[in-house]
């Protein structure tokens, strides 16, 4: 078996101080806070005077070394210490392979995690959506990295929204193998943070989704979301303001659980179903449903000349969506245009394999409902839902 070793950036030296080689890097903005214009004329200026706490970036350098190296995985390769990290894609079992990246963020549901003081799965969700639309484009996400910037570092809640990340990785079977901390002073309120993701994943060459074939006659299957994914919260909070309703207060539409939490509830990642439904032949292709909907995501994969026909009968969108939809007044159109509804992720297969494309895809644990069907238009492809009754998502 082919070894396998962990690579990941060396951290840049802070102020002429030699580093140890941690897995990630961790940057300091040199920036003035309040603590730096107030010291008298004559004092020595220190780094922490200015904001920035050296000490606590290397005690969460130590805590997060752990996480990043259990998501090791074939193909990672080196030691640590270098600029960058490596990667092979031989070793990984490629061999013609096309590269597939993606980047992307949580979105205001991150203002929800740090407003409830919970950190521990926005992680999943920085993962989920870079890992997702690498999917769905038939590739297998090999490497993640990800940038988590602060004004002040807390490290016991750095290391939770790291342990997410970590977690999402296991999921999708990618490596974390590098990242970026940079405590920024002055650019972010105490307590604050922002969070970025870039994944790579391969497919094949013959096996890049979506098929060429894709037509009228053909099935969509719709896989559940777990709640409003990473999208949406903008409207979310608004929501959550015109009803009152504290994040700390019980869930109206989720027993047992604070709103916060409920709210919180971290995308799902399709990755592993997704691509064992694809190497068994029955996907055509698939679109990650996120921000702008089924409306907005599923044309995305269609040719021109057709319409997605969707059944709003056909599943049962989560509680949460009712929720949002009574109390902010919402109406059913504009849900479904920010967002997913329940359909986390639509899949495209042939009539002939659809029953049994449906019995896989629930072999490998996800919730499928057939939703419609893919029928001949005119101009850009687009999607019509139909039977869309009075208090629908309810």
């Amino acid at each position: 078996m082919t070894g396998i070793s962990f690579t990941i950036p060396r951290r840049r030296p802070v102020d002429g101080r030699p580093c140890p080689a941690p897995p990630r890097r961790l940057s300091h903005a040199n920036t003035r806070s309040e603590a730096a214009l107030t010291s008298s004329p004559s004092s020595p200026l220190t780094y922490r005077a200015a904001g920035v706490d050296i000490e606590a970036g290397d005690a969460l350098v130590d805590a997060i070394k752990p996480l990043a190296k259990s998501t090791d995985r074939p193909g990672t390769m080196g030691g640590l210490g270098g600029f960058g990290a490596l990667f092979d894609l031989k070793a990984a079992g490629f061999t013609d392979p096309v590269l597939v990246s993606s980047t992307d963020g949580v979105g205001t549901k991150l203002r929800v995690a740090i407003d409830a003081g919970l950190h521990a799965t926005v992680g999943i969700d920085l993962v989920a959506m870079c890992v997702n639309d690498l999917v769905v484009q038939g590739a297998e996400p090999l490497f993640f990295l990800d940038y988590f910037a602060t004004g002040a570092l807390d490290v016991a809640s750095a290391r939770q929204v790291v342990a997410g990340i970590a977690e999402g990785c296991r999921i999708a079977g990618c490596a974390l193998v590098g990242g970026e901390t940079a405590e920024m002073p002055g650019m972010y309120a105490m307590g604050d943070y922002d969070l970025a993701g870039f994944s790579v994943g391969a497919a094949e060459r013959g096996a890049l989704l979506p098929k060429p074939d894709v037509g009228p006659g053909d099935v969509i299957l719709g896989l559940m979301s777990s709640g409003a994914h990473s999208n949406g919260y903008s409207l979310v909070r608004r929501i959550v303001e015109r009803g009152n309703a504290g994040l700390g207060s019980p869930a109206p539409f989720a027993a047992g659980k604070t709103l916060g939490a409920a709210l919180l509830e971290p995308t799902r990642i399709y990755v592993k179903p997704l691509l064992a439904a694809h190497r068994a032949g029955y996907v055509k292709a698939a679109a990650h449903i996120t921000g702008g909907g089924l409306p907005g995501n599923l044309p995305r994969v269609l040719p021109a000349g057709t319409v997605a026909v969707l059944d709003a009968r056909a599943w049962t969108p989560p509680p949460v969506f009712a929720w949002l939809a009574r109390v902010g007044e919402v109406e059913a159109q504009e849900m479904l245009r920010v967002f997913n509804c329940g359909i986390g992720m639509a899949v495209v297969v042939s009539a002939p394999v659809a029953e049994a494309a449906v019995a896989f895809l629930e072999g490998q644990g996800e919730a499928v409902r057939r939703i419609g069907v893919i029928e001949a238009g005119s101009g850009e492809a687009s999607v019509r839902i139909d039977n869309l009754g009075a208090g629908w998502p309810a």
